[in-house]
C-alpha cells in the first residue's frame, strides 16, 4: 500500500479513537489563578517502562515539603495539552534534519481533537509558528518550513516557549529536542526552570548523540545536560538517545505519555511565597511515579481552603 494511503488511514483511526473520548474533555476542570488546588500531573510506569493506567486515588500519596497531603481532587481520563514543539535545526543536525522532522510529524498526529500546538525551530536564531492551533495538518505544514542555522540558543528556545505559553488555560507542555549544549542563550536553565515551575509548565526533552562534519573534522555532540534537569523539575520526560533511528519512536512514545497521566490536587496548607518541595508515592511495589518536584506557593496563585 502506498505511503500516502497508508498515512491516511492512519489519520483517520486516530480521529476515530479522538472522537470517542472528546466527550471526557469536558468534564476536565482547569486550574486557574486563585484555585485553592495545587495540581499535579502524574506519569507511571512498570519496572519494564510500561505505561500503567487502572491505578485509583488510594494508590498515591503526596508530599509537600515532605509533609502528606490529602488528595481531594483525582481524574483518570484523557486530559487535553497547549504543547510547543521546538526542534534543534543547528549545524549539527544537517544530515539527520529530515528523520527529525518525520519524528515530530509522528508526535503531531498524535495529538487529539482538544490539543492545540505551535512548532518552532532554533539555531542562532528562533522560530516559532504564529498561533496555536488544533489543525495537525497545519502543523505539520509549519514543521516542513523550519530552516536551519549556527549555534545552539537552546535555553533562549525553550523560554520562548513557556513564555508563548503563558496565559494559555489547561495544561502547558514545552516539547524540545537537541543534540548538543547550549551555545549562545542569554536565558540561563535556573531562569528557565524558575519560569516552569511559576507557570506550572511541563516539560519534555529529547537529547540525541550525534556525530557530524564541521567543516574541517568530524565532531561528536553530546545533548546539554540541562535537559535532564528541567525534565525532572517540571514532571516531564527525558529521553537520551545514541541514534536516530529512535527519533519515531521516542516523540511517538511522548505523545502517549500526554494522554496516559492521572491529574490530581491538594490544598495547599502554607502560602509562604518561597518553593516547596513536592513527591508522588505510590502505595504498590515495583511502579515509579514522575510528577513535577516543586511548586511556588505564592498567595497570588493559591488561596488556602477554609478549615471545616
Amino acid at each position: 500500500m502506498p505511503f500516502r494511503h497508508r498515512l491516511l488511514r492512519l489519520t483517520a483511526a486516530l480521529a476515530l479513537a479522538a472522537a470517542a473520548s472528546a466527550a471526557l474533555f469536558a468534564q476536565v476542570p482547569t486550574f486557574k489563578s486563585g484555585t485553592e488546588i495545587v495540581s499535579l500531573f502524574v506519569t507511571v510506569a512498570d519496572a519494564q517502562g510500561r505505561l500503567v493506567p487502572d491505578l485509583t486515588k488510594d494508590d498515591f500519596e503526596i508530599y509537600d515539603n515532605d509533609k502528606p497531603q490529602s488528595i481531594v481532587y483525582f481524574e483518570n481520563i484523557i486530559q487535553p495539552i497547549s504543547v510547543v514543539v521546538m526542534l534543534d535545526t543547528s549545524g549539527s543536525m544537517t544530515g539527520s534534519i529530515s528523520l527529525l522532522k518525520q519524528a515530530a510529524e509522528q508526535f503531531l498526529l498524535r495529538l487529539l481533537p482538544a490539543d492545540q500546538g505551535r512548532v518552532g525551530a532554533f539555531n542562532d536564531k528562533i522560530q516559532i509558528s504564529a498561533h496555536f492551533t488544533k489543525n495537525r495538518d497545519e502543523l505539520i505544514g509549519d514543521v516542513k518550513e523550519l530552516d536551519f542555522g549556527n549555534g545552539t540558543r537552546l535555553w533562549d528556545a525553550v523560554l520562548t516557549s513557556l513564555e508563548e505559553l503563558s496565559g494559555v488555560e489547561g495544561r502547558r507542555v514545552v516539547l524540545v529536542f537537541t543534540d548538543g549544549d547550549d551555545t549562545e542563550s542569554r536565558a540561563r536553565l535556573g531562569t528557565v526552570i524558575d519560569k516552569a515551575r511559576m507557570d506550572d509548565a511541563m516539560v519534555y526533552a529529547i537529547g540525541l548523540e550525534s556525530n557530524y562534519f564541521n567543516g574541517q573534522r568530524m565532531v561528536r555532540s553530546e545533548p546539554d545536560g540541562g535537559l535532564k534537569k528541567i525534565a525532572d523539575e517540571t514532571g516531564g520526560g527525558y529521553f537520551e538517545l545514541k541514534k536516530t533511528a529512535d527519533l519515531a519512536p521516542t516523540f511517538t512514545r511522548v505523545a502517549q505519555e500526554l494522554h496516559a497521566q492521572y491529574v490530581m490536587g491538594f490544598t495547599p496548607t502554607q502560602l509562604d511565597g518561597k518553593v516547596h518541595k513536592l513527591s508522588v508515592r505510590l502505595k504498590k511495589q515495583g511502579m515509579t511515579a514522575r510528577a513535577r518536584r516543586s511548586y511556588l506557593a505564592a498567595p497570588d496563585k493559591y488561596t488556602i481552603a477554609p478549615k471545616p
